[in-house]
């Protein structure tokens, strides 16, 4: 099968920095917890997706050669992404144990960086382990530096109705993941008005 037709496991992208995206691969439809790495093809198709903001390169061959053993990791990774920004958007400490399952996960494969002189100077990530599992450590390194960095005080949760995503807020006034999930909150707002007015 080719990496173009790999079906998605229904994850929003919402542009967010990697290691969000990869937290927002739980998400919820009409308030019902939905898994978007819910198989080996999920994280396949995630990962052909996030390619272009990966740090590390992935060929089609790299993205037809997930295991369950990525699987694994990848999930592990949104879990621990997860209760991290709940930590950080609730002004609560983190656990120390998702903060070690993340360093874990950082540490997974040595990469390091080469010049290349055709056809033009620039570099390239190399990597001594499995590229697939170099790319999911390069996601923990993007946690790290946003767990550990200003953009953690702009981390907040969707306030859309049902919604269990985060975002990094850009603008003061944000308070949703996406302009659906503010439509869907303003949409309720006016349904409660309007059922208070009628007395019901």
């Amino acid at each position: 099968m080719e990496v173009a037709h790999l079906a998605d496991g229904g994850a929003p992208f919402l542009g967010e920095p990697p290691a969000i995206e990869l937290g927002n691969t739980s998400y919820a439809v009409r308030g019902r917890p939905k898994d978007g790495l819910r198989s080996v093809e999920h994280l396949a198709a995630w990962l052909r997706d996030m390619r272009p903001r990966l740090a590390v390169g992935l060929a089609d061959a790299d993205i037809h050669g997930v295991t369950d053993h990525d699987l694994h990791l990848a999930r592990e990774l949104r879990d621990v992404v997860r209760a991290l920004a709940a930590a950080a958007v609730n002004d609560r400490a983190p656990d120390p144990d998702m903060v070690a399952t993340l360093n874990r996960h950082a540490g997974h494969t040595t990469r390091w960086r080469e010049l290349r002189t055709t056809p033009e100077p620039h570099t390239t990530e190399c990597t001594a382990g499995r590229p697939v599992a170099a790319a999911l450590a390069a996601v923990a390194e993007d946690a790290v530096d946003l767990f550990a960095g200003p953009l953690r005080h702009r981390l907040r949760a969707c306030e859309g109705p049902g919604c269990i995503l985060y975002f990094v807020r850009d603008t003061p006034r944000r308070e949703w993941c996406s302009p659906g999930c503010g439509n869907r909150a303003r949409a309720a707002r006016h349904y409660a008005k309007v059922r208070q007015g009628s007395g019901d």
